[in-house]
């Protein structure tokens, strides 16, 4: 069943996904070669809860048959695509890590991600970065009224296979409100006019998940990290957005805080 929200519904998303976004913003000041995953997940789960809310992650349970999500984010570093447990490895330079966080507050949740560079890192895999996002940004675009879930998935897939990159597709954006994940499924490729008509109060996470090498995926003996199959970098940029009422999407959440960080070292 598919959840039209309300106004004020929206309003508790668009708080809970700003949330999000600060908790981002927090972990971008510290994201450098030697930190580890770790220490960005306590320094999330502590900002997260210090701001009244739940990492909703933490807990969550496996479709795979692993046990509970064990940290408050997710850290999917170089190749491994989504759902990677924060370790005590520490980031090098040149490398990139993937942090997808989850919150909920006053009964509502808000979902976004971003790949962060870490120190210098190769102007092909920033170009996969750079194009990941851009994916996002088309297929938050053709979130309209007029549109279909197939439309989403089309734009993302077109620009990024356009690029020569793989798109992800055993994992899919969703619907988000009182859970986590809610109706409709998004996926990150499609055919235009194809799959759920989207309606005003829709409120969906579109995340696109895009390797550098070719499109197949592995999954790690933890039961939790989704790796690319040839070992291939992944990039991976998430937004959650509502359908306004005027017909326009609208991102409630937001990059802002980590651009405010990053400065020109933003993607």
């Amino acid at each position: 069943m598919i959840f039209l929200k309300t106004e004020d519904e929206i309003d508790l998303l668009r708080q809970s996904n700003r949330l999000v976004g600060q908790t981002l913003g927090q972990l971008a000041a510290v994201i450098r070669p030697g930190v580890t995953t770790r220490e960005l997940d306590r320094i999330a789960e502590a900002y997260i809860r210090d701001h009244g809310a739940e990492p909703v992650f933490k807990g969550f349970p496996s479709s795979f048959g692993a046990g509970p999500f064990p940290a408050s984010i997710c850290t999917s570093v170089n190749q491994q695509v989504v759902h990677g447990i924060p370790d005590d490895t520490e980031l090098r330079d040149g490398d990139i890590v993937s942090i997808d966080c989850g919150v909920s507050l006053n009964g509502y949740c808000g979902d976004s991600a971003y790949t962060f560079p870490v120190g210098t890192v190769a102007d092909d895999v920033l170009r996969l970065l750079r194009t990941t996002r851009e994916a996002l940004m088309l297929g938050i675009a053709a979130a309209t009224p007029e549109h279909r879930v197939g439309d989403i998935g089309h734009a993302v897939q077109t620009h990024a296979e356009k690029a020569g990159y793989g798109v992800v597709r055993e994992f899919v954006g969703h619907g988000v409100g009182r859970q986590m994940h809610e109706e409709p499924q998004v996926p990150n490729y499609g055919h235009t006019g194809f799959g759920h008509r989207l309606k005003r109060g829709m409120c969906i996470a579109i995340e696109p998940m895009i390797t550098l090498g070719d499109r197949h995926v592995v999954l790690s003996r933890d039961g939790w990290t989704v790796l690319t199959r040839d070992g291939s970098m992944a990039a991976h940029f998430e937004h959650t957005i509502a359908i306004s009422r005027s017909g326009e999407p609208e991102v409630l959440s937001t990059f802002r805080f980590i651009e405010d960080v990053l400065g020109d070292r933003a993607i």
